[in-house]
C-alpha cells in the first residue's frame, strides 16, 4: 500500500512530499514507512511497527488525514481502495 501526497510550494521554496507505506514484515507485523521532505532536497524517513494489520492501516489513515488537514493533496494511491 502506498500513498503520495504533495504540497504546493509557498513562494520560492520547493514543493514538499509525504509518502506513506504500509508493509508487511517477515515476522507477520506490518511496517508503515513514512518519507518526507522537499522534492530533490533532503527527505526524512521514519519506520514504525505494527502487530497486526488493522491496526497499521488505522495509523496510515490517521497520517493521511493529518496530512491532508496540513493542506497536502492525495496525487497518487497503490493497492488501497482508501477513501480520499
Amino acid at each position: 500500500m502506498r500513498l503520495l501526497l504533495q504540497q504546493r510550494p509557498q513562494g520560492h521554496e520547493a514543493p514538499r512530499f509525504v509518502q506513506l507505506m504500509l508493509q508487511p514484515d517477515l515476522l507477520g507485523g506490518w511496517t508503515l514507512v513514512r518519507e518526507s521532505g522537499q522534492i530533490g532536497g533532503r527527505t526524512t524517513l521514519r519506520r514504525e511497527q505494527f502487530l497486526d494489520q488493522a491496526s497499521a492501516l488505522a495509523a496510515l489513515e490517521q497520517a493521511r488525514d493529518q496530512q491532508l488537514k496540513r493542506g497536502f493533496q492525495l496525487v497518487f494511491a497503490q493497492g488501497t481502495d482508501l477513501p480520499k
